[in-house]
């Protein structure tokens, strides 16, 4: 399926996720590049929300730009596959092996202010994550590690505990609405 297909199709759980999703499908048809950083004002990423096989844990990575505990992902650079990418970006940037999605398709989508910062010596301006969040599961046992140019520490955390470790409230906010809706599931 393509991303515009698949954003089409996704079944918005509150009225914030409506409006993003409404801006997100605006922007596919106002811009041609949408799929990589040459999109300077905007383009599409991919998060995770890694949960244990009970769902009572979060595995979260200390992000080095924000200087916050954050789940992972990144940017989509070309590929519009982006269950593909948050699966390789969760690998990457946790040291993970075996990650798995719980679902193929989008758990929660989120359009995300990102501020002006240094990356790899060089001025980023500030602009918008178009994103797609995935919800993956892995073994909270499997060894980690870090990826030292994005993060400096990657811990498994309680539900709340992780919404607590965030130092960006918004995140906070977009956190809680994704335990939320893992509570949801269980149900």
């Amino acid at each position: 399926m393509n991303l515009r297909k698949e954003i089409e199709n996704y079944l918005p759980y509150n009225c914030e996720e409506e409006k993003d999703k409404e801006i997100m499908i605006k922007y596919m048809d106002t811009f041609d590049d949408v799929l990589t950083r040459n999109n300077e004002i905007g383009h599409f990423t991919s998060s995770c929300w890694i949960v244990n096989k009970d769902k009572t844990k979060v595995l979260m990575a200390y992000h080095n730009i924000y200087d916050s505990w954050a789940w992972t992902g990144g940017h989509a650079d070309g590929d519009g596959d982006l269950l593909h990418v948050s699966l390789k970006e969760a690998k990457e940037e946790t040291g993970l092996k075996d990650v798995r999605p719980l679902s193929d398709e989008i758990f929660s989508l989120e359009v995300l202010g990102v501020d002006g910062h240094i990356k790899r010596g060089k001025y980023v301006s500030s602009h918008i994550h178009l994103n797609a969040t995935y919800l993956l599961c892995a073994d909270e046992t499997e060894m980690t590690h870090i990826k030292a140019d994005e993060n400096s520490a990657v811990k498994w955390f309680e539900l709340d505990k992780a919404v607590k470790a965030s130092n960006e409230p918004y995140m906070k906010k977009i956190y809680s609405k994704l335990n939320k809706k893992l509570k949801d599931l269980k149900k």
